[in-house]
């Protein structure tokens, strides 16, 4: 699992069939001080996620898990909204 934030959206009108109605986002990697690691990922977005969120996302075979993206052509998936954190003995709080 990685930490993102989500920073835009995807539209594509000509996809696979089995990715109808599946809404695309494009997740920024961030640490744990939320800075961004230069890297971004287009996933799918499972939990109603919205751009400016701090998100979890999977990849690899593991995006392929949700109720969403079973048995798809799928790579990335946001999987959860993030609230809080702790680390190094603080808590860092999203919400």
């Amino acid at each position: 699992m990685k930490l993102g934030r989500i920073v835009g959206t995807v539209v594509s009108t000509r996809k696979d069939p089995s990715l109808a109605s599946l809404k695309l986002l494009i997740v920024e990697h961030v640490g744990p001080d939320l800075k961004s690691e230069g890297a971004y990922v287009i996933a799918v977005d499972s939990v109603g996620a919205g751009v400016g969120e701090v998100v979890l996302t999977a990849s690899g075979s593991s995006a392929r898990l949700t109720a969403q993206t079973r048995d798809k052509p799928v790579d990335a998936v946001i999987m959860g909204i993030v609230d809080n954190f702790d680390i190094d003995g603080r808590s860092v709080k999203l919400a």
